[in-house]
């Protein structure tokens, strides 16, 4: 599908872009998500251990080191899709995509800053003098991961559905899926670990959809 008075091959160029940061932005986002899955224990009486154990801190370094990353990729997702769609964007489901999305990048930069000073030298000296101290940042770090990040993901998927699927530009298949993967975000993802994944998991399907419908679609020949 063509912007109305585009140039063809931009318009052509734009889903490939979104399709690759997408794809960029999944991995990344799953990255961080194991990493500190694997650091911060779920359960509160392992917070002992973690404080201890200098694997699940380097752990959690590592995936404050990839935050910025994503947010960048996901931020660059965001801007390739809205050029992509141009005029033809609902302005409604157009502010829940910019809105959600921004929060969401917003949250996730907030989260790694203040993480990052739990696991820095000095944050590492109070917490292993007072363990309850990192069961308190554990707590904060899955609540705003989980029941505000999430949250504000599921209504950025459901935008980003409901736009793909009023355009023309999404199959019935994966309208059902961004529906599906929206109701696990509000409504399983605080009770059910591990599933938060799900989202870089659809961010992943979508971009590999909008890339590989770049590359059928045909080309418009050069004026004589």
């Amino acid at each position: 599908m063509q912007v109305e008075g585009g140039d063809p091959a931009r318009a052509l160029r734009t889903p490939r872009a979104a399709g690759v940061a997408g794809v960029l932005f999944a991995l990344l986002l799953a990255a961080v998500i194991v990493l500190v899955r694997l650091a911060l224990p779920g359960e509160a009486n392992g917070a002992a251990a973690a404080v201890a154990d200098p694997s699940r801190r380097d752990a959690l370094q590592t995936a404050l080191a990839l935050v910025p990353f994503g947010g960048v990729f996901f931020l660059w997702f965001m801007g390739a899709v809205r050029d992509y769609v141009g005029a033809r964007e609902d302005r409604f489901f157009a502010t829940l995509f910019l809105g959600s999305g921004l929060l969401f990048v917003a949250m996730l930069f907030a989260l790694a800053a203040w993480a990052e000073g739990l696991v820095g030298p000095a944050g590492v000296s109070q917490l292993a003098a007072t363990p309850q101290s990192w069961e308190a940042g554990r707590h904060f770090t899955y609540t705003v991961l989980l029941s505000y990040g999430m949250r504000m993901a599921a209504v950025f998927t459901l935008s980003t559905t409901s736009i793909g699927r009023g355009l023309g530009l999404f199959p019935r298949w994966l309208g059902w899926l961004g529906f599906l993967v929206a109701l696990v975000l509000l409504f399983v993802v605080t009770s059910v670990p591990w599933s938060e994944l799900i989202f870089p998991a659809w961010v992943m399907v979508v971009s590999s959809r909008v890339f590989w419908s770049s590359w059928k679609r045909p080309q418009v020949p050069n004026a004589a």
